[in-house]
């Protein structure tokens, strides 16, 4: 009985991407908040009306150009790509468990926001269980952007956000052009509220 509900999600699944292809080709489909409007989100991904959601991985980018060469205008393959990118959204809810257990513990901001860098780094690296050539990808991206495979150290965030509670907050951003790609852009707006990245209209 799981497995026939398993295949009839994915069946779902890949039948409404589907859709949302067609509906892309005619021109019809649009996020309700426009990633377009959002330059954060645009540094990393471009409009292409062929790509299942309007979007795919700049080439260019230092952050998901590794993801270029993957095919946005297979309805199957987004389908998969998005339901691993809300997995790994909803990975992250192990951080907020060790946030709430450290601060019970005493623990001080930076112990703090050094246990959820660790952690974020980890399940960045974990999403791509499976999928060798993502975990190359993620990891070519890091050496890139960071100069080490792993990700960004807390010390190095501590610089380039200023305090702790700027790390604490990074860790829980999320690259929204990739969540643009994947059809998940309006699904986690609110939260590009909460971080800033957004003004609530």
């Amino acid at each position: 009985m799981k497995k026939i509900f398993s295949f009839l999600m994915a069946l779902s699944m890949i039948l409404s991407c589907g859709l949302a292809a067609a509906e892309n080709e005619t021109g019809s489909f649009a996020y309700i908040h426009d990633p377009r409007e959002n330059p954060e989100a645009m540094k990393d991904i471009i409009e292409n009306p062929d790509a299942v959601y309007g979007f795919s991985p700049d080439p260019e980018s230092g952050r998901l150009g590794g993801y270029a060469d993957y095919d946005w205008t297979d309805p199957v393959f987004v389908a998969k790509a998005r339901e691993d990118r809300r997995a790994y959204h909803e990975s992250l809810e192990s951080m907020t468990e060790i946030l709430y257990r450290m601060r019970e513990e005493g623990a001080s901001i930076e112990e703090m926001a050094r246990a959820v860098s660790a952690e974020r780094n980890r399940l960045r690296l974990a999403a791509y269980e499976g999928d060798p050539e993502g975990l190359a990808a993620t990891k070519e991206s890091n050496l890139k952007t960071y100069g080490h495979e792993d990700g960004p150290t807390p010390d190095e965030l501590y610089e380039k956000y200023g305090s702790w509670t700027g790390v604490i907050q990074k860790a829980f951003s999320a690259n929204m052009g990739m969540d643009a790609c994947c059809g998940l852009y309006d699904e986690y707006f609110e939260l590009y509220i909460e971080l800033g990245y957004m003004k609530n209209e």
